[in-house]
């Protein structure tokens, strides 16, 4: 009999004081399964009301382990991401042959694209509406009197930038839809 290696959580029973817990429950399965489902996967769900862990036997024809490396087209606008990736490629040291090498590289560098994404590309509808906010008073402002050189290049500057930013909110809007529907 096989013991299927657990996901989700690492053990199946918890006692309510939150120091005992145990891998209690499992699934065995037969060598004869396991050629026949070789995707089989076995999911520890979150627990409810019972101090037992609900189980789950996913046999998944389709699974093809974790998601690839994706990139949005958009971060190639962002200042600094050529760069960026050029020195995290460069950073990483490892040994191997080629194609181990090249996969532990594609590993580490969408765990930084990921956090590199998160400062660069969130809350892009906050950044766009502060900035119209401040476009708006300094076109009350102008409305009002004369802006000096100073405020009429930060009203450019503020207009190129929310071009940019709705640019990057609409091809990753874009990109995102195209992938949910494929």
């Amino acid at each position: 009999m096989i013991d299927l290696p657990i996901c989700g959580r690492l053990f199946t029973w918890y006692r309510g004081d939150g120091v005992s817990m145990s891998h209690l429950d499992r699934f065995l399965l037969s060598f004869n399964w396991c050629t026949a489902w070789p995707n089989c996967i076995q999911l520890a769900n979150q627990r409810g009301l019972s101090d037992y862990v609900p189980l789950e036997l996913y046999a998944d024809v389709d699974n093809w382990g974790p998601r690839p490396l994706r990139m949005l087209k958009c971060w190639a606008d962002f200042p600094g991401y050529e760069q960026f990736v050029r020195e995290k490629w460069g950073s990483y040291n490892i040994e191997g042959w080629g194609a181990f090498v090249l996969k532990e590289k594609l590993k580490l560098i969408k765990g930084s694209l990921r956090e590199w994404h998160q400062r660069h590309s969130r809350n892009l509808i906050g950044k766009c509406n502060t900035v119209k906010e401040r476009m708006s008073i300094l076109d009350i402002k102008g409305e009002m009197s004369t802006l000096d050189d100073e405020e009429v290049s930060e009203l450019q500057d503020l207009s190129l930038n929310l071009r940019s930013l709705s640019r990057v909110q609409t091809s990753i809007s874009w990109q995102q839809a195209r992938l949910k529907w494929l």
